[in-house]
């Protein structure tokens, strides 16, 4: 058996993916241990005496908080070089600290989140095996699909390539500070001249999320797997935590972990279900106070939710994009108003739009009647729910943490099943 380390940013949905695949490898008698910045091993859930979790280095949690905090604040171009500038910071701690970590935990490879350039640097480094797993939109290289965090549709014609050229070189722009910092560690860590995200993933094996009939078109590629959501093993059924009576349609409501504060947006979307009679249901993560959520109006009003019993009795939902909630809706055949606020989540809204199983709009120009007329649209149009259902089918047959294990366990150690849900990105 082999020791993994998993390394990947202290964000909610990047942890509990990891502990997915962890948990997965850990159950399979593998030594699973999260390498962490400062702060965020206290976000891991444990999954047995096979998965642990160490920070690099110590940090007040408020300090983690701060960072986690700037990153959901919005899109303008402050916020993305603030953002850039924490991603920055939190890499150059890994790579300060992780290297000599990992050779006293006596790790065997390492499983990398796509979005920290650390792992891959450290991976190479040590010459270890390096898995790259994508917790969002996959960044792979490709020139006629925008970069993740554009809302730009899929245009394969030379105008669109031409458009996709001179996005990545604004990126490449706005992430100086990110640059900077890769290319800097390549050179101390004695590796070839590298500064981008691209340059830090495996070129063995990259893994994600998506299943190819939610993706934009891409070239098939041997290294890269859609292995669909990727989700821990259900202790048992999901159960509603509340009764609903009589019949009326049901609006399920989530921005996500990060998100979860914005209270106006909830306010438009429970004004625009009473306006149309259907129930609104409001999942806030935890981002709301008891005052705050009582002041929305919607039928129900809560933290957390057991999305996917959720979403199995709703006709819309209302999210922010993430790619968890996106996934778990087009799973449950329903569809969509995407409400993008940040990181990959416009790409993810495109990917929406070009499927054809939901409408996209800004949440600046987003008032209670465009509400009313998306909600009614995607309610009564079965050409929404018939498209999603179709996706929803390919996802019900992917292999998920399962599969992903036995990806890494088959391009990591040569061992592992190969099965006919595997299908290449």
């Amino acid at each position: 058996m082999s020791h993994f380390a998993l390394i990947c940013p202290p964000f909610f949905s990047h942890i509990r993916l990891f502990e997915a695949v962890g948990e997965e490898l850990a159950r399979r008698g593998h030594r699973v241990t999260f390498v962490l910045n400062g702060g965020a091993a206290s976000l891991v859930e444990r999954g047995g005496a096979n998965l642990s979790a160490v920070d690099v280095g110590e940090r007040p949690r408020a300090e983690l908080d701060a960072v986690i905090a700037r990153a959901a604040r919005g899109r303008g171009p402050l916020a993305v070089l603030r953002t850039v500038r924490d991603s920055a910071l939190l890499t150059d701690e890994l790579c300060r600290k992780a290297p000599a970590l990992l050779e006293r935990l006596g790790v065997d490879a390492v499983i990398g989140d796509q979005m920290e350039p650390a792992a891959g640097l450290i991976a190479a480094h040590l010459k270890l095996p390096l898995v790259s797993l994508a917790a969002a939109l996959p960044i792979h290289h490709d020139p006629s699909v925008p970069l993740p965090f554009l809302p730009w549709p899929y245009d394969a014609s030379e105008r669109g390539l031409k458009r996709n050229r001179g996005g990545e070189t604004v990126a490449r722009l706005l992430l100086a500070r990110q640059r900077r910092t890769v290319a800097s560690w390549a050179k101390r860590l004695d590796l070839p001249p590298r500064d981008s995200l691209a340059d830090c993933l495996s070129e063995t094996c990259q893994i994600s999320q998506l299943v190819p009939s939610f993706d934009f078109p891409r070239d098939p590629s041997p290294i890269r797997h859609a292995v669909g959501p990727i989700r821990r093993r259900d202790a048992g059924a999901e159960t509603l935590p509340f009764r609903r009576p009589g019949r009326k349609p049901l609006v399920f409501a989530s921005f996500g972990t990060l998100q979860g504060h914005r209270i106006d947006l909830f306010r438009k979307v429970a004004a625009a279900c009473r306006a149309i009679g259907a129930d609104c249901l409001v999942a806030h993560c935890g981002a709301l106070d008891q005052r705050q959520a009582a002041s929305i109006g919607a039928t129900f009003v809560t933290d957390f939710v057991p999305q996917r019993a959720i979403l199995a009795q709703a006709s819309v939902c209302v999210t922010h994009a993430g790619l968890n909630t996106v996934l778990d809706s087009l799973a449950a055949g329903v569809p969509m108003l995407a409400i993008p606020m940040a990181f990959d989540q416009p790409g993810i809204a495109a990917r929406i739009v070009h499927h054809g199983v939901g409408e996209r709009f800004s949440r600046v120009l987003l008032s209670e009647a465009k509400i009313v007329f998306c909600l009614e649209r995607l309610m009564t149009e079965a050409s929404f729910r018939d498209r999603a259902r179709v996706i929803g089918r390919d996802i019900g047959a992917s292999g998920g943490a399962a599969l992903a294990a036995d990806i890494v366990e088959r391009v990591v150690l040569g061992t592992g099943r190969r099965t006919g849900d595997e299908r290449p990105a």
